[in-house]
């Protein structure tokens, strides 16, 4: 536990009150410490979480950010760093052409620390924004714990705490604070089901067999391609649907978040399922025949010394030892050594159109916010634009202003939208595309990649302003 103090009524954010004369803080950052207000507690210290308490700290207001590891694990992180990237290690397209690449400079825009260190830590990945992850996470850690305004308690929270807080547990959130916030919710509960991509070693890959390119030679070259003709990709897909799994016992299939579906699910649809999907081979050429594969299967570097690669869309729930058999049928892979194998792993979320403002503020409890993916907001950028939004809007109540609402020409701020008016029934999680913004009228006959472009100025346009406004 960090024994530092800066609030006199830090305890009392999580519950621990206690009688203490006020003391004036000092602190020389960007925004000078608001003595007379309340801290805010942040629960979970993931990419909203960590997001959410830097920029509360850095409009002045003290925080309480409270990370259960390692004291409690997940099922799927591996270590006490806040930030920690649990299944891919890239946040998506760097282009303003795409949707993922105009939310990253959106946030750029407005600060985000967890952008920044991204953008420190990445790693070749063609027009992608990809990441070391022991270092990305490392950054994040070391400036979020050294903020003089941020208290890191290492405790679970097992209950909604009281005063101003912003809820970021994220979507592995312990059962005890699950229960707290269903009951809070009025839900019965509140998830679905995730999975993760196996990593292997470089140095157990076949490199006269895998060879490197992006797509269309767009980028770098930073992916390495395993090649599958016709009968390899046939053999590969009969024996992935025939593998063995291994589910939650109350596992169902409609709780699988379909923009992550495990690759052994996607085969189940059908003998093509995967070659349209992430096997896709088009735009890459294999230079030993000089024609497009009929199947590849990617790999995308997860370190900066690419001693380490991650099958791209390879989400698995088979059992480790079926992972192992199966995925050394790819060529290139038959005597990979596997870092990390595949698992489903369950993912918590609220009802958000139910029960969050725009504002990401509870309707029932103003002072009570939602961030990360325990909102429906799916990704990792996603989930960090939800963190500075409420961090922003956490830090303006307890300073006793208004809250504010992204404009909806953006990315974030149509995706608050979606989040929060979309219709309760049936609600899934929402990863940021250009289909959330609206269209202006220009657009009616302009070619998609215009409109795109037209809709991105404007989404640009439109955070300026805020950033402007130093909100």
């Amino acid at each position: 536990m960090n024994p530092k103090r800066v609030h006199p009524d830090l305890d009392a954010a999580v519950r621990c009150r206690r009688a203490a004369p006020p003391r004036r803080l000092c602190y020389n950052g960007p925004t000078m410490p608001d003595t007379d207000c309340p801290p805010v507690t942040v629960v979970g210290a993931g990419l909203a979480g960590s997001e959410a308490a830097w920029q509360v700290a850095q409009r002045g207001v003290p925080v309480v950010l409270c990370e259960m590891r390692p004291e409690v694990m997940t099922p799927a992180h591996q270590t006490d760093l806040f930030a920690e990237l649990v299944c891919s290690n890239s946040l998506k397209s760097n282009r303003v052409t795409s949707a993922h690449g105009v939310l990253k400079q959106e946030l750029r825009l407005l600060g985000s620390l967890i952008v920044r260190c991204a953008d420190e830590c990445s790693v070749p990945a063609g027009q992608a924004l990809a990441v070391d992850r022991n270092r990305f996470a490392e950054a994040v850690t070391e400036r979020v714990s050294a903020h003089p305004l941020i208290d890191v308690r290492r405790e679970e929270v097992t209950e909604i705490p009281d005063g101003p807080a912003i809820i970021a547990s994220g979507p592995l959130t312990s059962d005890a604070l699950a229960e707290a916030i269903a009951a809070l919710a009025g839900a019965r509960r509140l998830y679905f089901y995730d999975a993760l991509s196996p990593i292997v070693a470089a140095e157990s890959i076949d490199y006269g067999v895998v060879f490197r390119q992006s797509r269309y030679n767009k980028g770098e070259a930073d992916y390495l391609n395993c090649p599958l003709d016709r009968e390899q990709y046939e053999a590969f897909h009969h024996e992935l649907v025939g593998a063995e799994t291994t589910m939650h016992a109350d596992y169902d299939p409609d709780e699988l978040f379909e923009g992550c579906l495990p690759i052994e699910v996607i085969a189940a649809r059908g003998i093509d399922g995967p070659r349209f999907g992430p096997m896709k081979p088009r735009g890459l050429t294999d230079p030993r025949t000089g024609r497009m594969p009929w199947a590849v299967v990617q790999l995308r570097a997860e370190n900066r010394e690419g001693t380490m690669w991650n099958l791209v869309g390879f989400q698995t729930s088979l059992t480790y030892p079926e992972q192992r058999r199966v995925f050394r049928m790819i060529p290139g892979l038959e005597e990979a050594e596997f870092l990390r194998l595949g698992a489903v792993h369950r993912n918590t979320y609220i009802n958000a159109p139910a029960l969050l403002r725009p504002t990401w503020q509870l309707r029932a409890r103003e002072d009570l916010l939602f961030a990360g993916q325990i909102t429906g907001v799916e990704g990792y950028v996603e989930s960090t634009g939800s963190g500075l939004a409420a961090g922003i809007n956490a830090a303006r109540l307890v300073q006793g202003r208004e809250p504010l609402a992204m404009p909806a020409r953006s990315v974030l701020g149509a995706l608050a939208q979606h989040i929060t008016g979309a219709d309760p029934d049936g609600f899934q999680p929402m990863n940021a595309n250009f289909g959330l913004l609206p269209r202006p009228d220009a657009t009616r006959r302009m070619k998609k990649h215009e409109r795109r472009k037209l809709q991105a100025e404007l989404a640009l346009r439109a955070i300026e302003r805020v950033a402007e406004q130093r909100p």
